[in-house]
């Protein structure tokens, strides 16, 4: 894995593209990973990040950050899909100052729907058999177009 200057490869997002730490694999390229947040602020709320190791967008470069949002706008639209949501969040933070706590680029796509308010960042795990169940629902849409 290509990483930018000052990057901690030690983080969960760089254990997860390894392959030493498990995720619920939504969708995969050579330049993306994505996959369900374990602890989601709402159903199907999903991650997308760049395989080059980056803690923020000011650190990706452009070819890669280009892959990163395709892979994103791909991802959103399957969600959107999945989960019958009117809307999507796009979500994404730089540095702690900004609400980020892993420090690998990366993007959350949420589905909205009216009248639910959303946290940005929640503290409770998701069921596992849950997370697993909607990175199905989401992985079949994305196959079937």
């Amino acid at each position: 894995m290509q990483t930018a200057s000052g990057y901690d490869s030690g983080n969960i997002f760089a254990k997860i593209i390894r392959g030493e730490a498990p995720c619920f694999k939504v969708y995969e390229d050579q330049h993306t990973l994505a996959f369900m947040d374990i602890m989601p602020q709402v159903e199907g709320h999903t991650l997308v990040i760049p395989k080059f190791g980056a803690s923020d967008l000011f650190s990706l470069p452009a070819d890669d950050l280009a892959a990163t949002m395709l892979t994103t706008q791909r991802v959103a639209a399957a969600v959107k899909e999945a989960f019958a949501a009117p809307g999507v969040m796009i979500a994404q933070l730089n540095g702690a100052a900004a609400g980020q706590t892993v420090f690998h680029l990366h993007f959350h796509i949420l589905p909205r729907f009216n009248g639910i308010d959303l946290q940005m960042h929640v503290r409770g795990m998701g069921a596992k058999e849950v997370l697993a169940g909607h990175a199905e629902r989401i992985r079949q849409l994305l196959e079937s177009h």
